[in-house]
């Protein structure tokens, strides 16, 4: 019998954090549901992927300068189920926290390993199925939901498997918590099954995946983390047309935007040099505009005061 490797251990190189499942014939996969724009991204990902945490940075970008041609669903995979692994690398949750320490340098993503060792997760089930109550009520507020729970498990060392953080997450993005937690212990968890599957059926072996689909059914898959020129090199592939929508790209603008940043979002998004990127977020910081939260691996920047 084949060991089963944990999927928690990421392949830094191919930005993948990768699942055993059954290997599907991708290029015989159905045409997706008719879309509205003129590229659809199945984003398949994990609220304790690191490596989709690692994405962060261009993904962000992308949507701020193509956001306009991209019609964007976003699927739970169902990273880990639970701990029934047999693997030397990684068979327990204090194998994975040296793990995270090193993704964290790899990507220049603030990632504090120590949760594995403080207070560890048992799965990443709980936290997908309240993404999917969270955008069965409102799926931009479930988008931020999202950053909101990996804010939380990365920098925070909060174990997002447990509701007072799953409801905190809820009550900032400003859901209304009743209905949340009535579709959290209910219809989410089909649904959350249902992206699983879906995953299964369509390929998908690990997280980040995206896959794209043009208006004519024409279709590019990626697998693992990726620059933001090659997102780029895709889009045009399959939408030739597609044209950059000009933003703002000042740091009040960026923190409308999104509204916490890690100093590579913020240089990427702005096309500025990091150094450069991380003297003015501290700069702001000195000033009162900016909250910095400092981890052992990085910080990231929140608007405290914005005029």
């Amino acid at each position: 019998m084949q060991e089963q490797t944990n999927p928690l251990l990421c392949d830094i190189e191919s930005g993948l954090c990768e699942v055993a499942v059954d290997q599907k014939d991708t290029t015989a996969l159905e045409t997706p549901q008719a879309i509205e724009k003129p590229l659809r991204i199945l984003y398949f990902t994990d609220p304790i992927c690191s490596s989709c945490w690692g994405i962060e940075p261009q993904w962000r970008k992308l949507k701020l300068a193509y956001g306009n041609d991209l019609e964007i669903e976003y699927k739970m995979g169902g990273l880990l189920k639970d701990w029934s692994y047999n693997s030397g690398q990684i068979s327990k949750p204090s194998d994975v926290a040296g793990h995270w320490d090193e993704v964290s340098v790899h990507y220049d993503m603030p990632i504090d390993g120590d949760i594995w060792l403080e207070d560890p997760l048992h799965s990443s089930y709980p936290p997908s199925i309240a993404f999917k109550a969270a955008q069965m009520q409102n799926k931009d507020k479930a988008i931020l939901f999202l950053r909101e729970i990996r804010e939380m498990v990365f920098l925070q060392k909060k174990n997002i498997t447990k509701w007072e953080y799953l409801e905190a997450a809820a009550k900032k993005v400003g859901l209304n918590i009743l209905e949340f937690k009535t579709d959290y212990e209910g219809k989410a968890k089909e649904l959350f099954e249902e992206d699983v599957q879906i995953g299964k059926d369509s390929g998908v072996r690990g997280f980040p995946t995206m896959i794209f689909t043009n208006m004519a059914g024409e279709q590019e898959f990626v697998y693992g983390s990726k620059t933001y020129n090659f997102l780029e090199s895709v889009v045009l592939k399959l939408y030739p047309e597609a044209t950059k929508s000009p933003y703002n790209k000042d740091w009040n603008s960026i923190f409308l935007k999104y509204n916490s940043l890690t100093v590579n979002e913020y240089a990427q998004t702005t096309d500025t040099k990091r150094t450069d990127s991380e003297k003015l977020l501290n700069d702001l910081t000195a000033q009162g505009k900016l909250e910095k939260l400092t981890t052992k691996n990085g910080a990231m920047w929140t608007v405290k005061n914005i005029h």
